[in-house]
């Protein structure tokens, strides 16, 4: 079987406006993630928005259910493969503190812990409208020493499973097995003393490895979907203790089956609007085609525009419970155009430019590569936010009242027709020749 490794782009230290003065801040985006299984798009898992039975009684959504061709690993097609954690009810994290001789705990293990939790808890009740109940346990409240020097493991970032990591994991099991069923746990989380391995500002160790079909084994259970978090995201902002926590979220994404939206360049092509893209700095949410992959949103709160001619669409803000929430234009079998509405509620408080959000979806590129791309209302502006570690130029992407977005080749106009100020609705016009 094939091994997949995705790293991390390097850190880019980007030049902001005249108004930040001499500041400069981080923006690269989200963790690496590694996996090792190619996901059967033809098999649904518990992570993905529909049941076989669902799909079969609503056909009219079929067109905008894009899917990835074989070879794909974590793709943006829906349903999500086979493999990857469930991302709707009660999900049980396992949580273990490691440290090692060269590198001891830096404080009370719960205190490793603390930097997590509750905040991922509730990051995830918020943005899944309550529809992931994720329950964070620590059977073993004290650090785990490694039986080996952090440095006899020679762990590198991105790693798969071979040959470091593997040792790692069997010790870890070694250590927890006698008082931890591994089997009672839908992911696990492996918190390592921050002190082990180079600062986050210099490489990024922390990693997921997702639906691993050559994962150790625990308890008869294959650690398949396993997050690792090194050093602590600490740019010296001041915004460390509400934010730095947003490392997990994004990691434990990739168990749940997303990739990772940032490229070999950065978060350029979608920003601050999806965590999967940029995690560190101000809080921010997904993007509603995430949340409907994830089991989030309801079919009935999508809207597929897949017939020429032009159509009108209703949509309320993302952060706001109900009501019609994503409209989708499929283009081919695996792409096709996203519209969401964005405002500064939520998990989104670095939004400074509310209004219609837009961007193109490709289930036929792999993470890291660019699969989403996000439109930019208002190209090579600086953006609107001033916010450390947000990417600023597509800050402003969002298009407002009697802005259009015109895909010529494609034959496609999206126009913003107007925003209803009491219940910040807007309503979009679809106009496609083909």
């Amino acid at each position: 079987m094939r091994q997949a490794l995705r790293l991390r782009p390097p850190l880019r230290r980007i030049r902001r406006p005249i108004a930040l003065g001499a500041a400069t801040t981080l923006v690269v985006a989200g963790l690496a993630t590694a996996s090792a299984t190619l996901p059967d798009p033809s098999s649904a898992s518990g992570a993905g928005p529909i049941s076989a039975r669902e799909a079969a009684e609503d056909r009219g959504l079929d067109p905008c259910r894009i899917e990835p061709p074989l070879g794909v690993q974590l793709s943006e097609g829906v349903p999500t493969g086979s493999g990857y954690t469930r991302s709707t009810g009660q999900v049980r994290s396992l949580n273990l503190m490691v440290d090692f001789s060269d590198a001891p705990g830096d404080g009370p293990a719960m205190k490793r812990f603390s930097e997590f939790f509750p905040q991922t808890e509730r990051w995830f009740r918020a943005s899944s409208y309550g529809r992931l109940r994720y329950r964070a346990e620590t059977p073993l409240p004290d650090w785990l020493r490694m039986p080996a020097p952090f440095s006899a493991y020679g762990i590198e970032r991105g790693s798969p499973y071979e040959p470091g990591y593997r040792q790692l994991v069997q010790d870890i099991v070694a250590a927890a097995d006698p008082k931890v069923d591994f089997s009672t746990y839908d992911l696990v989380n492996i918190l390592v003393t921050p002190n082990a391995g180079p600062s986050a500002l210099d490489t990024v160790l922390s990693v997921t490895f997702s639906g691993n079909g050559e994962a150790p084994q625990a308890d008869g259970t294959p650690l398949a979907n396993t997050s690792f978090v090194y050093s602590r995201q600490d740019d010296g902002s001041g915004s460390y203790h509400e934010t730095g926590f947003r490392v997990l979220p994004h990691e434990n994404g990739h168990v749940f089956g997303l990739p990772d939206l940032y490229t070999a360049e950065g978060g350029g092509a979608v920003g601050h609007w999806d965590i999967m893209s940029e995690d560190w700095g101000a809080n921010n949410d997904m993007l509603g085609w995430h949340k409907w992959k994830l089991g989030w949103l309801d079919d009935k709160q999508i809207k597929c525009a897949a017939a020429p001619g032009s159509r009108d669409f209703t949509l309320t803000p993302l952060a706001r419970k109900g009501g019609p929430k994503l409209a989708f234009v499929p283009l081919t079998p695996e792409s096709g155009y996203a519209i969401e509405v964005r405002t500064r509620a939520g998990n989104d408080e670095a939004v400074c430019e509310p209004g219609v959000l837009i961007y193109h979806v490709r289930a036929d590129v792999d993470t890291g590569q660019g699969p989403i791309t996000v439109a930019d209302s208002d190209e090579e502006s600086g953006g609107c936010t001033r916010r450390p570690n947000v990417h600023a130029e597509l800050s402003d992407a969002p298009f407002r009242p009697g802005e259009s977005f015109a895909d010529h080749e494609a034959g496609l106009r999206i126009t913003v027709l107007g925003e209803n100020r009491r219940t910040g609705a807007y309503r979009v016009r679809v106009t496609r020749s083909s």
